[in-house]
């Protein structure tokens, strides 16, 4: 128990690591809480920093969901092999980057750290998951809609990887989380409202 412990705390800890937030302070001196949606995801850093910013971003944050998973894969190693301490990293990712502890418990929306984990838990997985959003989002115009189709297929893709039901159950779980952290988004797609991210 104390080792998924540790990994929750962990993952919690880096995932809290607020880079959008970080990278528009330093540039700007803006709170980007203060701009847009309020998110400190890529997505909100874009509309600051614009489209460079935007992929440097994204990848920042899929490398601070991924690393907490290999180092709990790496070294908390006893139940590492049924895929508890590396999930438990990726949970602890999900929640402090969307619940940051070093602000207040405000944050993004989890997607590229989502996807991180994914990566770290299964690269095919992760790869085809980035694809189906780079897809979705270019032929949409919307990143939102992206992140919740690209999520919501996570646990099919890890089933039919032959994945551990335990990556399987944190997909389910992380995509219906990621999905409620877009609910605003959601109501905005419906009524045609939401922002695209090219016109």
């Amino acid at each position: 128990m104390l080792q998924i412990a540790i990994a929750i705390i962990m993952g919690y800890l880096i995932g809290s690591i607020p880079t959008g937030y970080l990278i528009v302070k330093a540039k700007t001196g803006e709170d980007i809480r203060n701009v847009g949606s309020g998110s400190t995801g890529a997505t909100n850093v874009k509309r600051v920093l614009g489209k460079d910013w935007f992929f440097i971003v994204m990848l920042l944050d899929a490398i601070k969901g991924a690393f907490p998973v290999v180092i709990a894969y790496l070294f908390l190693t006893k139940y590492a092999q049924y895929g508890i301490t590396p999930v438990a990293a990726a949970i602890g990712v999900l929640v402090g980057h969307s619940k940051s502890i070093f602000l207040g418990f405000t944050g993004g929306k989890s997607v590229a750290s989502g996807v991180g984990t994914i990566l770290a838990l299964s690269l095919p997985v992760g790869l085809i998951t980035a694809a189906i959003w780079g897809a979705v989002t270019w032929i949409s115009k919307y990143v939102s809609l992206g992140s919740i189709i690209a999520l919501a297929l996570t646990p099919v893709l890890m089933w039919a990887f032959k994945q551990p039901v335990g990556y399987i159950v944190y997909c389910a779980i992380g995509a219906l989380y990621i999905i409620w952290l877009h609910r605003e988004n959601i109501k905005r797609l419906i009524k045609g409202e939401e922002n695209k991210v090219r016109e």
